[in-house]
């Protein structure tokens, strides 16, 4: 054999070794990185008590984007702090896509001005999907003689009356607080845990009034014991068709919806969110979903990316200067 067929051989040799190495390597490769989302369950943490709207909202998504995406969907409620503990756990979980909030928009728009510190940063947490948004029903107790709105402002006056919320920093305190302020009325704050146990507050005339979510209130109204003064929305609920708005009262400024929405780490890839935002506009095209909101008194949004951000953002500028202005505190 001659030098050079020598020095062929050797590599040839040589490339064969490299070719094993190689496929060696890539057998000890993970599998590929865009393995289909998702790869194992996924955590929904909603922050706030289990029974209410989000709560009901949450599981019945759950169900559908299980079915859709072929993967389990969990559900973990961690109440707390105006929704503040459910949505710090999130903004510090991986950003994988396997742990997604389900919130109001309140803990994003109105608790940064409520409260003295954050246990998260506002860039930690961006927003996945708003859902839905819903009106708050104004109701009081069967020991209230008022019929309509005025009439409690000016009962009020005269007697200061207490009001109960689902919590510091809830819609309905929020709400309370503009309608105290734009009004008069002397109607002092009384939190509970939750829109039920401020429902049941109410029944047993432990507080005068409520601004809480239609949907706890409708059965109490049904049987009477619940008078339905106002609705927050800029429409009538569909639940209460009889039942003013605060705008046809005179009453504008007094309009107060909340927003259901998905929030995600901010630090969350395109292609997850992409994924999970398809499934769930697959979920509220769904008859069955369709239906479940109007149950809970909410009008479809679907709104994703800027639109959503610029959503948040206005409501959280309105929202703070009505904190600034009305003295808010959640003590």
């Amino acid at each position: 054999m001659t030098r050079l067929d020598s020095f062929g051989a050797l590599r040839r040799l040589g490339l064969s070794a490299a070719c094993a190495l190689l496929a060696g390597g890539l057998g000890t490769l993970p599998a590929r990185a865009d393995t289909a989302y998702p790869a194992k369950p996924v955590k929904f943490v909603i922050n706030f008590p289990a029974g209410g709207p989000l709560d009901i909202l949450g599981r019945a998504l759950a169900d559908a984007l299980q079915k859709e995406l072929k993967q389990a969907f969990v559900v973990d409620n961690r109440p707390g702090a105006g929704g503040n503990i459910g949505a710090d756990a999130v903004a510090k979980s991986p950003a994988d896509g396997y742990t997604v909030l389900l919130s109001i928009d309140t803990t994003f728009t109105i608790n940064p001005h409520l409260y003295a510190s954050m246990p998260f940063a506002g860039k930690d947490l961006k927003p996945l999907m708003i859902f839905s948004s819903s009106g708050l029903t104004f109701g009081v107790g069967s020991a209230v003689d008022a019929k309509t709105l005025p009439e409690f402002v000016a009962q009020s006056k005269a007697q200061p009356a207490t009001f109960g919320s689902a919590g510091n920093g809830s819609p309905g305190h929020v709400a309370a607080e503009i309608f105290s302020s734009a009004t008069g009325a002397k109607i002092t704050h009384v939190p509970y845990k939750g829109n039920a146990p401020a429902v049941m507050a109410l029944l047993s005339n432990e507080v005068q009034a409520g601004i809480l979510a239609t949907p706890g209130l409708l059965p109490q109204v049904k049987t009477g014991k619940v008078r339905p003064l106002g609705v927050t929305g800029r429409q009538r609920s569909p639940l209460l068709p009889q039942v003013p708005t605060v705008g046809e009262l005179g009453l504008k400024d007094l309009e107060f919806e909340v927003l259901y929405l998905a929030m995600v780490p901010a630090a969350t890839p395109e292609p997850v969110m992409q994924t999970l935002r398809r499934a769930l506009q697959s979920a509220l095209a769904l008859p069955e979903l369709k239906s479940r909101l109007a149950t809970l008194d909410m009008v479809a949004l679907g709104e994703v990316g800027s639109t959503a951000a610029e959503h948040l953002g206005a409501s959280a500028a309105r929202y703070g200067k009505i904190v600034k202005a009305t003295g808010m505190k959640v003590d």
